[in-house]
Protein backbone atom coordinates (compact mmCIF):
# COMPACT_ATOMS: atom_id res chain seq x y z
CA UNK A 1 0.00 0.00 0.00
CA UNK A 2 1.29 3.25 -0.66
CA UNK A 3 0.77 6.20 2.15
CA UNK A 4 -2.58 7.33 3.19
CA UNK A 5 -3.43 3.70 2.61
CA UNK A 6 -4.26 3.49 -0.93
CA UNK A 7 -3.06 0.37 -2.99
CA UNK A 8 -0.67 0.87 -5.66
CA UNK A 9 -2.35 0.21 -8.98
CA UNK A 10 0.34 -0.23 -11.48
CA UNK A 11 1.03 -3.22 -9.27
CA UNK A 12 -2.35 -4.80 -8.92
CA UNK A 13 -2.50 -4.82 -12.45
CA UNK A 14 1.05 -6.33 -12.87
CA UNK A 15 -0.20 -9.01 -10.59
CA UNK A 16 -3.18 -9.39 -12.48
CA UNK A 17 -1.81 -9.44 -15.60
CA UNK A 18 0.82 -11.83 -14.23
CA UNK A 19 -2.11 -14.45 -13.08
CA UNK A 20 -3.84 -14.58 -16.49
CA UNK A 21 -0.94 -15.46 -18.11
CA UNK A 22 -0.52 -18.13 -15.47
CA UNK A 23 -4.12 -19.16 -15.74
CA UNK A 24 -3.86 -19.74 -19.48
CA UNK A 25 -0.93 -21.55 -19.28
CA UNK A 26 -2.47 -24.29 -17.13
CA UNK A 27 -5.89 -24.09 -19.55
CA UNK A 28 -3.39 -25.04 -22.34
CA UNK A 29 -1.43 -27.75 -20.03
CA UNK A 30 -5.22 -28.85 -19.28
CA UNK A 31 -6.03 -28.97 -23.29
CA UNK A 32 -3.04 -31.34 -23.75
CA UNK A 33 -3.35 -33.56 -20.99
CA UNK A 34 -4.97 -36.87 -20.83
CA UNK A 35 -6.17 -38.92 -17.70
CA UNK A 36 -7.78 -42.42 -17.85
CA UNK A 37 -10.52 -43.72 -15.74
CA UNK A 38 -11.28 -47.15 -15.09
CA UNK A 39 -13.61 -49.52 -13.27
CA UNK A 40 -13.91 -53.27 -12.56
CA UNK A 41 -9.83 -53.91 -12.34
CA UNK A 42 -9.74 -52.34 -15.53
CA UNK A 43 -12.46 -54.39 -17.52
CA UNK A 44 -13.63 -50.97 -18.56
CA UNK A 45 -11.65 -47.80 -19.26
CA UNK A 46 -12.18 -44.48 -20.46
CA UNK A 47 -9.85 -41.62 -21.56
CA UNK A 48 -10.94 -37.91 -20.75
CA UNK A 49 -8.45 -34.54 -21.50
CA UNK A 50 -7.88 -32.07 -19.06
CA UNK A 51 -10.68 -30.17 -20.22
CA UNK A 52 -12.82 -32.75 -19.63
CA UNK A 53 -13.67 -34.05 -23.02
CA UNK A 54 -13.76 -38.11 -23.39
CA UNK A 55 -11.87 -39.57 -25.80
CA UNK A 56 -12.24 -43.00 -25.77
CA UNK A 57 -14.03 -46.11 -24.15
CA UNK A 58 -12.42 -49.35 -24.24
CA UNK A 59 -13.79 -52.82 -22.38
CA UNK A 60 -12.30 -55.41 -22.51
CA UNK A 61 -13.91 -58.61 -23.64
CA UNK A 62 -13.98 -60.18 -20.68
CA UNK A 63 -16.48 -57.44 -19.41
CA UNK A 64 -19.15 -58.21 -21.88
CA UNK A 65 -21.72 -60.84 -21.43
CA UNK A 66 -24.88 -60.81 -22.99
CA UNK A 67 -26.70 -62.05 -20.06
CA UNK A 68 -25.75 -59.08 -17.87
CA UNK A 69 -25.30 -55.76 -19.44
CA UNK A 70 -26.60 -53.83 -16.33
CA UNK A 71 -22.98 -54.88 -14.86
CA UNK A 72 -21.44 -53.08 -18.09
CA UNK A 73 -23.70 -50.08 -18.12
CA UNK A 74 -22.68 -49.95 -14.37
CA UNK A 75 -18.81 -50.31 -15.17
CA UNK A 76 -18.91 -47.63 -17.70
CA UNK A 77 -20.33 -45.02 -15.80
CA UNK A 78 -17.93 -45.94 -13.31
CA UNK A 79 -15.25 -45.17 -15.44
CA UNK A 80 -16.43 -42.06 -16.32
CA UNK A 81 -16.64 -41.02 -12.70
CA UNK A 82 -13.59 -42.40 -11.77
CA UNK A 83 -11.87 -40.26 -14.99
CA UNK A 84 -13.96 -37.18 -13.67
CA UNK A 85 -12.37 -37.04 -10.39
CA UNK A 86 -8.64 -37.41 -12.41
CA UNK A 87 -9.79 -34.24 -14.21
CA UNK A 88 -10.92 -32.11 -11.32
CA UNK A 89 -7.47 -33.02 -9.54
CA UNK A 90 -5.52 -32.28 -12.14
CA UNK A 91 -7.34 -29.31 -12.88
CA UNK A 92 -6.55 -28.42 -9.14
CA UNK A 93 -3.17 -29.15 -9.49
CA UNK A 94 -2.35 -27.19 -12.85
CA UNK A 95 -5.00 -24.41 -11.42
CA UNK A 96 -4.27 -23.79 -7.96
CA UNK A 97 -0.53 -22.04 -8.01
CA UNK A 98 -2.17 -20.11 -11.30
CA UNK A 99 -5.29 -18.65 -8.92
CA UNK A 100 -3.53 -18.26 -5.81
CA UNK A 101 -5.56 -20.01 -3.81
CA UNK A 102 -8.87 -18.20 -4.81
CA UNK A 103 -11.00 -21.33 -5.25
CA UNK A 104 -13.93 -20.72 -7.25
CA UNK A 105 -14.18 -17.33 -6.93
CA UNK A 106 -14.67 -15.61 -10.66
CA UNK A 107 -13.00 -13.09 -12.28
CA UNK A 108 -14.02 -11.70 -15.70
CA UNK A 109 -10.84 -12.44 -18.14
CA UNK A 110 -9.73 -15.32 -16.13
Amino acid sequence: MRPGGQPNMQQIMKQAQKMQQQVAQAQAELAEAEVTGTAGGGLVTVVVTGLGEFKSIKIDPKAVDAEDVETLEDLVLAAIHNGSEAVRELTEQKMGPATGGLGGLSLPGF
